[in-house]
């Protein structure tokens, strides 16, 4: 049976909250930021392409004519429908249910930025022979050491509304992108030939 887009939408929504609350759950110690990152890098998007393809799959077994267009929707208005409700009910999670999960994430974020500059730095400094390069790259690195000072980071904030937005625009790239492909793939060039029955 062929569900419609926007009960699959429905259920790409319910199948992110179940991931975002296993991670939530089991995962909000010391490593909460690097696996939420890894979910949202792998998992989700495997799950996304996945009930995309189904989506359009479907219609198309179902249909002796597929346009482009029926197949671009098929494939994008369930991830659409999905990543809106989940990134509308994980921003008010986050913001109004468990601010002190958000603080972690926060936190996090910064330890993880400050982390790659530490192995920047000793990296690049391993391979410079002049002094006069090594002055230059420990002052650049002193300078930057400054945007991770107590002071600095305090009240950084990079799950706000608005980081919220722009992380969504960028998702729906990938929305976009995956459904034109799936589009392409699917359009029926002809009618479906029905299939040849062999003689004897």
């Amino acid at each position: 049976m062929t569900k419609s887009p926007s009960t699959l939408g429905i259920i790409l929504f319910i199948a992110t909250m179940i991931v975002f609350f296993v991670v939530y759950t089991f995962f909000s110690g010391i490593n909460y930021f690097d696996i939420s990152l890894k979910a949202n890098a792998f998992v989700l998007p495997l799950l996304y392409a996945g009930a995309a393809f189904w989506s359009v799959k479907s219609y198309w077994n179902n249909h002796r004519v597929v346009k482009f267009k029926d197949a671009f929707k098929r494939a994008f208005v369930p991830m659409f429908i999905g990543g809106v409700l989940s990134i509308f009910s994980i921003y008010a999670f986050l913001t109004f249910v468990d601010p002190a999960a958000k603080s972690l994430l926060n936190y996090q974020y910064v330890q993880r930025q400050k982390s790659e500059l530490d192995t920047e730095y000793t990296s690049a400094r391993k391979i410079l022979k002049h002094q006069k390069d090594i002055d230059e790259l420990d002052q650049k690195y002193k300078e930057r050491l400054q945007s991770f000072t107590p002071e600095a980071v305090k009240g950084k904030d990079m799950l706000t509304a608005s980081h919220f937005s722009g992380y969504f625009a960028a998702i729906l790239i990938f929305y976009v992108v995956l459904s034109v492909f799936f589009g392409a793939f699917f359009r029926t060039r002809m009618i479906h030939q029905p299939e040849e029955t062999n003689q004897a």
